[in-house]
């Protein structure tokens, strides 16, 4: 399969010059379970969107800093073309800002944490079992990193899994899957991110990611699930 991942992340700072970019990450991932899929990535806050996004078998939109509700110029466009290919059924996955970003394009919305930073290991638990991925564990362990949260799923759209009382993933058909975390990041990556954050965390939550670092994510479970949802989406 040839993939389309659709990078949002416009972190510029020496520590993101320092570590894989997200396109390399999400390629990892993806590879991890399919060593002989094929990824193209766009950076789309430069501007760079695919020319004919159905020349793909399928499409991961990415993390970012920024905010979805914000009014950066490539934000809308990236709406109008989830829209596009929900309507095409083109098989997408959004992570993070992705998962912010399908929500909203499709009629839910996003608002602030009620608990603020949400960053560490996070415990998911799934509450609709995927038909593609029976094998996923219910108690599904992975990385994250947010302050916002979808605080309305779309409609017709199927709640998956939730943490903390708050949404954590949802799914539209067949097509469209989303998760609030980020199953691309390496445990070398979030526990290099939580000590460059750990002045925005606060000493509290920052201790508290600490610790639940000392888990292991749930990672390679979750690539084979994400190689099989574009295997049975496509």
């Amino acid at each position: 399969m040839h993939l389309a991942i659709l990078v949002t992340n416009t972190d510029n700072s020496a520590f993101a010059a320092a570590h894989p970019f997200d396109g390399e990450k999400f390629t990892r991932l993806v590879q991890m379970a399919r060593p002989d899929w094929h990824t193209s990535v766009f950076q789309l806050n430069e501007g760079a969107f695919p020319q004919d996004i159905s020349a793909f078998d399928g499409v991961i939109i990415t993390g970012s800093p920024a905010s979805s509700r914000s009014d950066l110029p490539w934000i809308e466009p990236l709406l109008v073309l989830i829209r596009a290919m929900d309507q095409a059924q083109l098989p997408l996955f959004g992570a993070c800002f992705g998962h912010q970003a399908i929500a909203l394009a499709r009629g839910g919305s996003v608002a602030q944490n009620p608990a603020g930073w949400v960053h560490g290991l996070i415990h998911n638990q799934i509450t609709t079992p995927l038909p593609w991925a029976p094998d996923l564990p219910q108690d599904l362990r992975l990385y994250g990193s947010h302050s916002e949260c979808v605080d309305k799923i779309p409609p017709q759209a199927q709640e998956v899994a939730r943490s903390t009382e708050l949404n954590a993933g949802f799914t539209i058909g067949r097509h469209i899957w989303t998760t609030q975390r980020h199953p691309e990041m390496s445990p070398g990556f979030i526990a290099a991110l939580t000590e460059e954050m750990h002045p925005s965390l606060g000493e509290s939550l920052y201790r508290q990611a600490v610790n639940s670092l000392e888990e292991p994510a749930d990672q390679a479970a979750f690539a084979t699930a994400l190689a099989q949802f574009f295997e049975q989406a496509k």
